[in-house]
């Protein structure tokens, strides 16, 4: 496995997440947003909404991405089938295991998919200089335009800010969880500033009432990836976007001493005083083995993205207020600019087949991401989807309160940035960044040690 996002989409527990809550069931308005507003097909009508008229005489445009579990492929086969319905067009979805390898070969062979979901921008990038795949056109353009703000454009676009991809999912991982009943016990408060936060990690070490973190890095051959997300939210925090942007394209290099003190960051605040392992160490520990912990007070609080939700047990309760209930807060930034790091997937076109564009275009809206949302709750009966996007003009009541809480962190920050590792060459991103970072945690290397071994990876 080359890449972090497959990684984490194999892992069963987090793909049908089991976290009980309730869910909206308010129309989005998607379901009729065809119908209400007319335009040509393939354009952006005036709203934001990517209406359709016509007929494509029942046109087949065939969607592949790697997303594979039963209700993301349910959600986004209906979601899509049902514009297909409005303008003559069936749509058909198909998740793969090893989505990129299939994609290149079908590629070579000729026969690539209509749409493509790209799981890293990187990824999408390598396709476009190959050609791929296609810039979106005038419509489409349009449509992201009215429907996503311009950072998360950019991670659809090649080097020289031509646009190839359309987001359709968005992952928030700046997030912090805990118990705010636990807090409240123990008379902490919610850290608004980094300074706050590391003031908290020492509070609670000096009280002895459980570990400040639950930290763990294990996670198969992916083994090390927290330690790169922990590393990027930190040169987001103290070096802001222009440095972090140099250092994904190496125009930095890793022994630059900012990005060396990003890493010895992350090093201190895992000190074993300040961790709880439950595995006995942060490399032996699985990632997905901190929820249980956070419940039971052995540690307070764990950085992970917004699909943790889905790793506690069947019956947690999120952000209703009751005794024992997981909330989040925003991991807090340093330097007053509130970064938020993402990953998630973007969607391009092999074809400039006109069903095809309809189709992606449709996928630009935020009709779309709220249709979507709105079918993936249904398919697990109404726990956290597991779906977020941060695309405009869509109906927020169909998330529930915490994934509202993710999309107002997601609109309100001025400074996001995209996955470091998934931008990075695969030799780096998921290779020595990885593999440095456990023996750097391991106390087998010195930062230093560890930089210079990641940059003699990168290929020349």
């Amino acid at each position: 496995m080359r890449r972090k996002w497959l990684k984490l989409a194999a892992v069963p527990i987090a793909l049908t997440l089991v976290a009980a809550a309730c869910g909206s069931d308010d129309d989005s308005g998607s379901d009729d947003s065809t119908a209400g507003t007319e335009a040509p097909a393939g354009t952006a009508a005036t709203d934001g909404t990517a209406a359709a008229t016509g007929d494509f005489g029942g046109a087949t445009v065939t969607v592949t991405g790697p997303e594979r579990d039963d209700p993301s492929i349910a959600a986004i086969q209906d979601t899509l089938q049902a514009f297909g319905d409005t303008v003559g067009i069936t749509v058909q979805y198909s998740g793969d295991a090893d989505w990129e390898a299939n994609t290149r070969t079908q590629v070579q062979g000729g026969n690539p998919p209509s749409i493509g979901i790209f799981p890293q921008p990187g990824l999408l990038r390598d396709f476009a200089t190959a050609g791929s795949i296609l810039p979106l056109n005038d419509e489409v353009n349009a449509t992201l335009d009215e429907n996503w703000a311009d950072n998360y454009q950019a991670d659809g676009q090649a080097a020289d800010g031509t646009q190839y991809g359309v987001p359709v999912k968005t992952d928030l991982k700046s997030l912090v969880w805990y118990v705010p009943s636990a807090f409240k016990a123990a008379g902490y408060e919610v850290p608004t500033t980094f300074d706050e936060f590391t003031a908290l990690i020492d509070q609670i070490k000096a009280d002895g009432k459980g570990k400040p973190l639950c930290v763990g890095i294990e996670s198969g051959g992916a083994t090390g990836w927290p330690f790169t997300d922990w590393t990027e939210e930190m040169v987001l925090r103290q070096d802001g976007g222009d440095v972090y942007d140099q250092w994904v394209s190496h125009e930095i290099p890793f022994t630059d001493p900012k990005i060396e003190q990003a890493m010895q960051t992350v090093k201190d605040l895992w000190s074993d005083d300040n961790v709880y392992a439950s595995g006995g160490s942060i490399a032996a520990t699985a990632f997905q083995d901190n929820a249980q912990p956070l419940l039971d007070g052995d540690c307070f609080m764990h950085r992970q993205a917004s699909f943790f939700a889905g790793l506690f047990p069947e019956g947690t309760t999120f952000a209703d207020g009751a005794d024992g209930s997981v909330d989040v807060f925003y991991f807090p930034d340093i330097n007053g600019d509130k970064p938020v790091l993402t990953a998630g997937t973007l969607a391009a076109a092999f074809n400039e087949d006109p069903a095809t564009l309809a189709v992606l275009n449709y996928m630009a809206t935020g009709d779309y991401a709220a249709a979507r949302q709105k079918a993936q709750t249904a398919e697990l009966g109404g726990a956290l989807s597991g779906f977020l996007s941060a695309a405009k003009n869509q109906d927020p009541s169909v998330y529930q309160p915490l994934e509202q809480k993710f999309l107002d962190l997601l609109a309100s920050s001025p400074l996001t940035r995209f996955d470091a590792s998934d931008q990075m060459p695969g030799d780096v991103g998921s290779g020595t960044f990885w593999t440095e970072g456990v023996s750097l945690v391991n106390g087998d290397e010195t930062v230093d040690e560890a930089a210079k071994k990641i940059d003699a990876s990168w290929p020349k």
